[in-house]
Order: C-alpha cells, then sequence, then structure tokens
C-alpha cells in the first residue's frame, strides 16, 4: 500500500508538471512563438522527440519541466551600455544574446518579447493556470464523488458521566449514557426535529429544554426510539461560526441543555458548488505558509541544528509529501478504510497543485509571476506614454533583472536541499 502511495505521488507531479509546461507551450506556439524544447525533468536526457521543430523530451530528475522561449528578453536599445568595466559582456547582455540564438534569419517575429501584453501574460499565465484548474477539478473529484471530512449526524462518542473533567463516583451519569445512546447510533430526529447533519442535532439540543425528549436513532439497520433527558450545565457560548465568545482572556459561559455526546467524523460528500469555495480556503491557507515561509524554513533548520523535536504541522518539501503519501496508504488503524485514505490522497494532490500555483505567481523572476509583472509593467508604461502623447517605450527590458533571478533561483535551490535533509533525517510522522 505504501508503494501504491508513492506511486500516486509520482504520477500525480509528474502530469502536474506536464500540463503546467503544457500551459505555457500551448499558447505560444498558437501565437507563433518559436518552441524548441518542451521537456519533463533535469538533468541529463532520457528521451526525446522532435516535432514541428520542438524537441519534447523526459530528463533523468522528474522534479520539474521547462519550456523554452525563443526572444524572450528583447535585445538592448542603442547606446546602452553591455560591458563591464572590465569589458566582459554584463550578465543581463549575455541572457539577451543567448534568448536570440535559436531565432533563424527570417523569424525575428518569432520571438516572444514582440508579443502585445496580453498575449504574454496568455502564455506566462498560462502554466499556473492549469495548475489551478487540475486542483479545481480534483476538488470536485473529492466533495461530490468521494465526500470531504465533516461532523456526521452520527455519536461518535457518549460521556459516561456530567463532568467538566474525569468522572469520579460521585458524578450524576450522562444524560446520554443513561438513555442507552451508543457510538455509532446515526440520529434520525431530536425532539421532533428531522437530523441531517450534526449542526441539526446541536441546535435541537440546545432550543430544547431540560426535560425528557424523544430521540429516534438508527442502530445496525434498525430504528428506536429512546429519550434523553438533558440537565442544564454552564457551558462556552459560542457565535454564528462556532468559534467561542470572549470576555477579555475568560469565554462567555450561559446555561444550556447537556447531553453528553460527541459527533462521528467522516466522509460526507457535497455539491458541486462547495468546490471553488474549498479550493479558495485552501489557496488562502497557502497563501499563509508563503508569507511565513522564512520564519518556518529557520524554525526547521534551528530545530534541526539542536535536535529539537520536529513540528509536525511545519513545512515539507517533495521527499516530506512522498512520506506523507507513504504513511497514508500503509496506514493500519481502525477505522480508517480505503475510501478516507483516497481521499487523503487527492487532498495531498490538490494541495500540492494549489502550491505550484501560488509559488510560480510571486512575482519574482524567473518564477512565471516575475515574467507576468514584467508584462503587467509594460503594458502599464505604454498606456502612460500613449496617455502623455510620447512615443511607445517599446517593451521592457526584464534582462535587467537577472542578477534577482539568480538570487531568488539560489534561494529556492538552498530551500529545497535543506527540506530534503530534514525530511530524510528528520521525517514527519502522521500517526
Amino acid at each position: 500500500m505504501t508503494i501504491t502511495g508513492l506511486i500516486v505521488l509520482i504520477i500525480g507531479i509528474i502530469l502536474a508538471i506536464a500540463l503546467h509546461e503544457l500551459g505555457h507551450l500551448i499558447p505560444a506556439k498558437l501565437f507563433g512563438v518559436k518552441v524548441p524544447r518542451y521537456f519533463i525533468g533535469f538533468g541529463p536526457t532520457l528521451f526525446s522527440k522532435t516535432i514541428n521543430g520542438t524537441e519534447y523530451g523526459v530528463k533523468a530528475i522528474p522534479l520539474g519541466g521547462f519550456v523554452s522561449l525563443s526572444g524572450m528578453y528583447a535585445p538592448s536599445k542603442p547606446g546602452a551600455k553591455i560591458t563591464n568595466r572590465k569589458g566582459q559582456l554584463t550578465l543581463a547582455e549575455e541572457v539577451r544574446q543567448v534568448s536570440a540564438e535559436e531565432l533563424e534569419p527570417g523569424e525575428e517575429d518569432r520571438a516572444f518579447y514582440k508579443l502585445s501584453v496580453p498575449k504574454k501574460l496568455a502564455v506566462m499565465f498560462g502554466g499556473p493556470f492549469v495548475n489551478l484548474l487540475i486542483a479545481l477539478v480534483l476538488s470536485a473529484v473529492l466533495l461530490v464523488g468521494v465526500g470531504a471530512p465533516a461532523l456526521l449526524s452520527q455519536v461518535g462518542s457518549v460521556a459516561e458521566c456530567v463532568s467538566s473533567t474525569e468522572c469520579t463516583d460521585s458524578d450524576p451519569q450522562g444524560p446520554a449514557s443513561q438513555a442507552g445512546l451508543q457510538p455509532g447510533d446515526e440520529i434520525v430526529s431530536w425532539g421532533g426535529n428531522e437530523t441531517e447533519s450534526w449542526n441539526d442535532v446541536q441546535q435541537a439540543i440546545t432550543r430544547g429544554e431540560a426535560a425528557p425528549t424523544d430521540v429516534v436513532i438508527e442502530r445496525d439497520g434498525e430504528r428506536m426510539t429512546l429519550t434523553v433527558t438533558p440537565v442544564m450545565q454552564e457551558r462556552p457560548v459560542v457565535d454564528a461560526e462556532g468559534n467561542p465568545v470572549m470576555d477579555g482572556d475568560d469565554y462567555v459561559t450561559a446555561p444550556v441543555p447537556y447531553v453528553g455526546i460527541s459527533p462521528a467524523i467522516g466522509l460526507e460528500k457535497q455539491s458541486l458548488s462547495a468546490a471553488p469555495s474549498y479550493l479558495g480556503n485552501m489557496l488562502w491557507q497557502t497563501a499563509g505558509i508563503i508569507v511565513r515561509l522564512p520564519q518556518q524554513l529557520w524554525n526547521l533548520t534551528s530545530d534541526f541544528v539542536m535536535g529539537q523535536e520536529r513540528d509536525q504541522t511545519g513545512i515539507v518539501g517533495i521527499v516530506g509529501v512522498a512520506q506523507v503519501a507513504g504513511q497514508i496508504t500503509g496506514a493500519d488503524i481502525e477505522g480508517y478504510s480505503g475510501l478516507e485514505k483516497s481521499a487523503d490522497l487527492i487532498n495531498l494532490l490538490v494541495a500540492l497543485n494549489i502550491s505550484l500555483f501560488a509559488f510560480n505567481m510571486l512575482p519574482l523572476l524567473p518564477l512565471d509571476g516575475g515574467h507576468i509583472a514584467g508584462a503587467l509593467y509594460e503594458g502599464a508604461r505604454r498606456q502612460w506614454a500613449k496617455l502623455r502623447g510620447k512615443p511607445d517605450p517599446g517593451p521592457a527590458d526584464t534582462a535587467r533583472l537577472m542578477p534577482l533571478s539568480y538570487v531568488v533561483a539560489g534561494a529556492f535551490i538552498l530551500m529545497t536541499v535543506i527540506l530534503v535533509v530534514v525530511d530524510v533525517f528528520n521525517p514527519i510522522s502522521l500517526y
């Protein structure tokens, strides 16, 4: 089962990368840009074939991919400084010349930099958009086909007594326990109110009184009616979103009917309309992780160096993700069914595609977001010049940002190495 999880993960990653790069390649070809290479992976080439001027292939290390776009960077303007004090070409000029090398005479108009701003945006946003689309489709499959974790209208546990701590001989028996409710009972109705969800059960109890109440349950395929008599007990007041209401540092409490049951957690199928909000919530969480990434990376590194226990809720690298996939499929836990494992694997693939989207949208070269930011700057500059009656300033010279690109690339490589080392020698453990 562990091998199965790893295989599913590897296939999912390769497909996510392959489709991401297709998101760049297809619009680039539609707009006439010369695309010399489309590769999955890095390192030595394992296989390649040239079709219609583009070499398609697979490389040995499946941790990424790339599409080469000829003429990615605009040539330097006449009179611009292209050498340093030693007479050597600047890094920006080297990049400009390399990007133009694969354009044969007569192919000048097939350069990427000559595209209009909307077309540049379409090419560069195409890759991240595909990952976002994959995440949306997988979210729909998860919610509609399998189900998402939810509180069910089923009893998960029954309190033996009425106590906020451990039960003692002096504590009265819990109302649910006294009535004969058992874990696994499906609550059909409470006090005459039908209960399709755990929220319905909670509301029916809260709106009721501390008086004998008929509760219809289903146990082992058979319906029966039990009589539960709630007791009034001080409990924290919660708002409409289920969060406790605070008065300074103290919880606000009020007397409410107490029964002594908690819900079972399981997979509950949802409507297709729930997929966008589910995806949006994961995007928001991913954005928060990215904002806190430097701090989390520092904490992870310092804990590893000092030999402290790893934060099991912290960030993981690609090795850690593989470990999670293996633990999900290899887990032998009572009640953790194959369907629930499938749901967790799908959710993991959703998170991976959202991460690919979010990281690639960062406005930093060499990421897609950096090229998108360059195109937006170019468009804004052209519109400003047009409004002022000035001549077209031409394409943005993003090649000048190449030193920064190398810094960003170096930072990502360093982060990857740190995560791999920590994941290998101090692996994350789900269970």
